[in-house]
């Protein structure tokens, strides 16, 4: 499962078979969310209500990067 980010206690990953849309799951502790790249919509979530406003705002401001990451994996499987 490759990770995309560490920070802040965040851990923010892909598994290696996963689906569209394209989603990061994040990890802090033993809490965790999944929420979609595109919509910033959240799918699942187990984590803080203050630990997931920052998940969401770091996915924003890394989807970008995050994107790019998916899109260059996925094209070599």
């Amino acid at each position: 499962m490759p990770t995309l980010l560490l920070v802040d206690g965040f851990r923010f990953f892909f598994y290696a078979n996963e689906h569209e849309p394209k989603h990061v799951h994040v990890v802090k502790g033993d809490d965790f969310v999944k929420i979609e790249l595109a919509t910033l919509k959240v799918s699942q979530n187990y984590m803080k209500p203050k630990d997931l406003k920052q998940a969401l705002l770091l996915v924003e401001k890394h989807r970008q990067q995050f994107e790019r990451q998916w899109d260059e994996y996925f094209s070599q499987r």
